[in-house]
């Protein structure tokens, strides 16, 4: 007597599918940073916006990739490129540089950025 295996290996497949369309993989951040906390500020949603990181040491990453301040504006107007991708969100480190920080606003602006949200902890 023979077994037949095909209706065990679609199945098998079938939870595979549905385990790996339902897992939530979480994304590590590839460079450690502390939001300064702020009082008042308003939920953020996640829909159209291009991420700049901005790290303590200097180091800037543009929706995880990462980048020199020479190349953000050219990286920038790529990124911005995508049909619903307009607005910048810049997340920084409480302990990075302002002049740094206004560097990259003025390159956001330069890339045609409709808007920018400083991204901030509640307290």
């Amino acid at each position: 007597m023979v077994l037949n295996l095909t209706p065990l290996i679609d199945i098998v497949f079938l939870l595979l599918v549905f385990f790996m369309l339902t897992a939530h993989f979480i994304e590590d951040e590839a460079i450690a940073i502390d939001l300064p906390e702020a009082q008042h500020s308003a939920a953020s949603e996640d829909d159209g916006f291009v991420e700049i990181t901005m790290a303590s040491d200097g180091k800037l990453l543009v929706d995880g990739h990462i980048t020199s301040l020479e190349t953000l504006e050219e990286t920038l107007k790529g990124a911005l490129h995508a049909p619903e991708k307009r607005f910048v969100r810049l997340k920084g480190d409480h302990a990075a540089q302002f002049g740094l920080g206004v560097k990259i606003i003025d390159a956001a602006r330069a890339a045609g950025a409709e808007s920018l949200d400083i991204l901030t902890e509640r307290p």
